[in-house]
């Protein structure tokens, strides 16, 4: 298992809201953080090569999900800014995610890790089989894909917390899970479904928490990521 850590999920609209968000933290503090497409749709690719400059590691979150071609293609655009972790959905099959990590590979051999969405914490086990018409359970759901994401050659799978332990059973313990849905006991859930509260995390598994609002919109931003890293990563 990897040494855990919590990665903030800066889901602003721009980068002068980032920027003014991670200005808070003092100058050695330097949290690992999540660029999805709410900011890199709103700020552009630059923002990846700023927050890496800055020091600050960084979870591209795209969810990539396509032809096994034109995700390879887009990966390859990708690998050259400079995350350090990167994702597709399971859902694209084993060919996409071949198709990705391929792409993703440096000529020279590097690459940051490719993990793989397996289903969305906000989806519910009664939204998987109506709106998906998947019938199966969705822990056996959930481990399928994770399974079809290591036979890919990927480095883990995005996955609710409760579901952690079950994927290092069956994908061993180096197969990496972050996982989003985590909410402080205190806290309100909002749109998640499969949540948990940092601690309860660490107990199921999850190498990485993903955690966005209880950060994000706490009134001292800090604090809460401070309280997320004692709780989970210490």
């Amino acid at each position: 298992m990897s040494e855990r850590d919590v990665i903030i999920a800066c889901d602003f609209p721009g980068k002068a809201e980032t920027l003014a968000f991670l200005e808070k933290f003092p100058e050695g503090e330097k949290p690992y953080v999540k660029i999805g497409m709410e900011l890199f749709y709103g700020a552009g690719p630059d923002i990846v090569r700023e927050l890496k400059d800055k020091g600050h590691r960084i979870f591209l979150d795209l969810k990539l999900h396509d032809i096994p071609n034109t995700v390879k293609s887009a990966m390859k655009v990708l690998s050259s800014l400079g995350a350090d972790m990167c994702n597709v959905h399971c859902a694209g099959t084993i060919p996409m995610m071949e198709a990705a990590l391929e792409g993703l590979t440096r000529p020279d051999g590097t690459r940051p890790l490719l993990i793989a969405v397996t289903q969305l914490t906000s989806t519910s086990e009664e939204l998987m089989k109506r709106d998906l018409l998947i019938d199966k359970p969705i822990d056996e759901v959930v481990m399928s894909y994770a399974m079809n994401a290591k036979k890919a050659g990927l480095d883990g799978v995005v996955c609710s917390p409760w579901e952690a332990g079950k994927v290092h059973s069956v994908c061993g313990n180096e197969f990496l899970t972050v996982t989003p849905g985590i909410r402080f006991p205190d806290g309100d859930k909002g749109d998640q479904s499969r949540v948990a509260d940092p601690a309860k995390a660490k107990e199921l598994g999850s190498d990485f928490i993903v955690v966005g609002r209880p950060i994000t919109k706490a009134e001292d931003p800090v604090a809460a990521y401070r309280r997320c890293m004692r709780e989970f990563a210490l």
